[in-house]
């Protein structure tokens, strides 16, 4: 406690804040990159007008209540009122559209990444620039407010992610680290900034408008990991602190998105390598060492917050399914009277995953409680099915529900493996898949043949992350990398088990992979008869 203090009082601490989806996150770190006091605040998107958003007005009152709740906890640990932090970094969910006037006012409702409303301009601008370009994307809700002809397009005069928006307020920079910028439209990884030709492209597309801006004058300055993005000015620190004990002057990292920031918290922005997180949903993101030879609809290609490629396939659908089946197992003892730890069911059924089939004796499952556009599919029915001749009992029958928890990733992970030959040298996985030793982690390194690293003790995801990128701005050495900093300096010691692909394993997931992709008709009939 007394080092931790003393970090505090003597500015060797950096603030991380990061805005998910439900909860604001802060977190303080020391010089050792741990953390020492944290804070939060739950908030919700809303549904207004069929559009997912979320208030300005909630912004600050939910970063204002996050911010006073980190500096009661420093208070109540260590006595000390918090009057200033040496660097600051915000991160906040990618994508998206906030559109702002010259007035710097907001023209539309902030629409998040939630929104499926863009289809027919992420088509027509994924054909025009031959890279994919997602739905929720800004470029493409750019394009489809320009295609649907709203009447505020020609008064725009800067767009910006919610990081790129709250730093801006912060600082007056509008500045944008690379990572978040690559969620708003593609980067040229030679110069780590928006792609030019494709800029060049966008403006003659809609030249026939004649809107009073050029793409490029809209946009923000895109800066990477270690550069200094501005300091907190004096209006920024009341925006902050309303308070008016923090101080201003506090030097800031460019603002990053969550994609970014949980790489960094999870040391997996070294090229040929990646990570995992499997949950709800599921992605993986793997750093390349190259553009890929052509367009895959099934891949976001983002970066890194130093700027390195990165190629994510995101699943909609992952242990929803197979955490209904546990707890119709748990239903089952309930009523015999039995009292099971749900923990313990949980790690009971998928050891007893181990022992099955290699291949799940015959049996298949699909997962899809929602559409799940890797595969193709809109909509989805969850689904077991087996042959009269499979082998049903109750190892495979859970092995074959974890491994299609995999299923619609592979998909994905194969076009690099398969196709572009991505040599992936670790994969690191976290979430709620990897709870239970060496089962989810076994089947995810079968699935991608590939060693998949657990680490014993997990980090403070997105806020710890853009916390350790404002470390590294003040405290990196001359011509230190990201990637060297943090294997030196912050995962150094680190303890964690790495599996290396089982040969049997391996072939007994191609076998059922084969099976899962020759029956997702029977998926596609199960979506159009049961409605």
């Amino acid at each position: 406690m007394g080092n931790a203090k003393n970090s505090i009082l003597n500015g060797k601490t950096a603030l991380g804040i990061e805005f998910g989806s439900t909860r604001i996150k802060a977190i303080l770190i020391d010089e050792n990159h741990e953390v020492i006091a944290s804070g939060g605040h739950s908030w919700e998107n809303k549904l207004v007008n069929n559009i997912w958003t979320y208030d300005l007005e909630d912004v600050w009152a939910g970063l204002q209540d996050c911010y006073r709740d980190l500096t009661e906890d420093v208070k109540k640990k260590y006595d000390v009122v918090l009057e200033s932090v040496g660097s600051i970094g915000f991160s906040a969910m990618m994508h998206g559209y906030m559109a702002f006037n010259e007035n710097d006012e907001l023209l539309v409702p902030f629409r998040t990444w939630r929104n499926t409303i863009t289809e027919p301009a992420a088509d027509a601008l994924t054909e025009l620039f031959q890279y994919n370009i997602p739905q929720r994307w800004s470029v493409a809700h750019l394009y489809q407010a320009i295609m649907n002809g709203e009447e505020h397009v020609p008064d725009v005069r800067y767009i910006t992610t919610l990081s790129g928006y709250v730093h801006w307020k912060l600082t007056g920079e509008k500045a944008l680290g690379v990572g978040d910028a690559s969620g708003m439209f593609p980067i040229d990884i030679a110069t780590s900034s928006f792609d030019e030709r494709m800029i060049g492209q966008f403006n003659e597309l809609i030249a026939d408008k004649n809107y009073p801006w050029k793409l490029e004058e809209i946009l923000p300055k895109v800066m990477v990991a270690g550069e200094k993005a501005g300091v907190l000015t004096e209006e920024g620190a009341k925006l902050l602190d309303p308070t008016g004990t923090l101080k201003a002057g506090i030097p800031l990292c460019p603002p990053e998105g969550d994609a970014g920031t949980g790489m960094v918290a999870t040391n997996s922005v070294k090229q040929r390598t990646g990570n995992v997180s499997a949950g709800t949903s599921i992605f993986g993101m793997v750093v390349l060492e190259k553009e890929l030879s052509k367009v895959y609809r099934e891949l976001d290609m983002v970066t890194t917050p130093d700027g390195s490629l990165v190629a994510m396939a995101h699943c909609n659908n992952c242990t929803s399914d197979l955490n209904a089946w546990v707890g119709l197992f748990k239903e089952f003892a309930d009523t015999f009277g039995m009292e099971i730890d749900m923990n313990g069911l949980f790690g009971t059924l998928y050891n007893k995953a181990l022992e099955g089939d290699k291949d799940c004796g015959g049996l298949l499952a699909y997962n899809y409680f929602s559409g799940e556009h890797v595969t193709g599919f809109e909509e989805g029915r969850p689904l077991f099915v087996r042959r009269p001749d499979s082998k049903f009992n109750l190892a495979n029958f859970m092995r074959v529900h974890l491994y299609t928890c995999l299923g619609a990733l592979k998909t994905g992970m194969d076009i690099l493996a398969k196709k572009e030959n991505v040599q992936i040298d670790e994969i690191l996985g976290h979430g709620g898949l990897f709870k239970t030793k060496g089962v989810g982690q076994s089947f995810l390194a079968a699935s991608i043949n590939t060693p998949v690293t657990v680490m014993e003790t997990a980090g403070e995801g997105g806020a710890w992350g853009i916390a350790i990128l404002a470390m590294f701005m003040e405290n990196k050495a001359e011509n230190e990398t990201l990637p060297t900093y943090l294997a030196d300096h912050v995962f150094a010691g680190q303890k964690g088990t790495t599996l290396a692909p089982d040969a049997a394993d391996v072939e007994g997931y191609e076998v059922f992979i084969d099976r899962y992709t020759k029956g997702l008709s029977i998926e596609r009939a199960a979506v159009d008869s049961l409605v």
